[in-house]
């Protein structure tokens, strides 16, 4: 059987799908990966912007903050492709129970899902988190800060450290989000991996977690990934096109 059509009877069938999204998804909308050639680690060693290193080290922050004010405008203005779209195509239908995402863009909302269906593991480039109060800011605000000089922007309201509320490497995942995700994964009947390349612990245990109680697993994305072992259905080509003709199938069959 075609895997576009085998896909599209699985989602049919499913009444619980979650969609676990990857870089993979943000790339068709101009959004640069971490880990492929010309990457945003070909521009900037994760060695120095270690979460330890952005606590203690001056030099680091401004690096940290310096890469922000590169990234921004590239997120700003990216807008949702035709991967997000077949996935609020789910929504509407009323299959998506939620997304569950690696990605920090917020372009699945943008693509008109609702926040609250939306677990962000990494967090979110969209706005700054003060380390020291809790408070939080729009990236949009602190943008014109780094835009008119300031290397390292501090909280208006106690002065403390601020970083882009996203996660680090070598800083914990949100206790709360990945405890949803464990959830969502475990109850599901379709987990459909999108554009991640699977390697990144633990949000790369949740595909399993689904599989192991009884759901199927669909993985889509451009490289082959550890776990395609485990899946029902692997298909290796871009996103936006392939969740695309998946789901003129499914309003096809009957």
């Amino acid at each position: 059987m075609d895997k576009i059509q085998e896909v599209a009877e699985i989602i049919k069938l499913s009444k619980k799908i979650v969609v676990f999204t990857g870089a993979g998804i943000s790339t068709e909308s101009g959004i640069p990966d971490f880990r492929s050639p010309g990457g945003i680690w070909d521009q900037y060693d994760p060695n120095e912007l270690t979460y330890q290193k952005f606590l203690t080290n001056q030099a680091s922050r401004e690096k940290y903050w310096e890469r922000q004010r590169h990234l921004w405008p590239l997120i700003t203005r990216a807008e949702p492709n035709a991967g997000h779209r077949a996935i609020d195509e789910l929504h509407r239908m009323g299959k998506l129970d939620c997304i569950i995402t690696q990605d920090g863009d917020s372009l699945h909302q943008k693509s008109g899902i609702p926040n609250e269906m939306v677990i962000e593991l990494h967090g979110t480039w969209t706005r700054a988190l003060c380390l020291e109060c809790g408070s939080r800011y729009p990236m949009d605000d602190i943008f014109i800060r780094l835009e008119a000089g300031e290397k390292v922007p501090l909280c208006e309201k106690c002065g403390g450290i601020m970083k882009p509320d996203v996660i680090q490497f070598g800083q914990s995942l949100p206790e709360r989000e990945i405890r949803e995700a464990q959830k969502k994964a475990s109850e599901c009947d379709l987990l459909l991996a999108c554009g991640s390349s699977l390697v990144v612990y633990p949000a790369a245990e949740l595909p399993l977690m689904a599989k192991n109680r009884g759901a199927k697993l669909v993985i889509i994305n451009l490289a082959p990934t550890p776990h395609d072992r485990y899946a029902d259905v692997v298909i290796n080509e871009k996103l936006g096109v392939t969740l695309t003709a998946i789901m003129e199938k499914v309003k096809s069959v009957q």
